[in-house]
């Protein structure tokens, strides 16, 4: 049952959301900003070639937004790791 689910009734459950509260270490958010960027890098260039024609002003747009966007996920993922709701 749902509510089954929403309460936590033993010290199991307990000690199990207490390690992935604090499961999420920079190093991760660093390792999962790189990943993701590499993934919507590619998607970019890809959308940018198609839009512009042109390889090499693709690669350009890519290389900023690689760099610009994987700081502002590398900061928005500690946030989210400090707000308590829905952990």
């Amino acid at each position: 049952m749902i509510a089954d689910q929403l309460v936590v009734n033993n010290k199991e459950e307990r000690a199990t959301f207490e390690k992935d509260k604090a499961s999420e270490s920079p190093k991760r958010s660093i390792a999962k900003s790189i990943s993701w960027r590499i993934v919507g890098t590619i998607d970019t260039i890809i959308i940018s070639w198609i839009v512009t024609g042109t390889l090499s002003l693709a690669f350009s747009i890519g290389l900023v937004e690689l760099v610009t966007k994987m700081v502002l996920y590398f900061f928005h993922e500690r946030v989210w790791n400090g707000i308590k709701w829905g952990k």
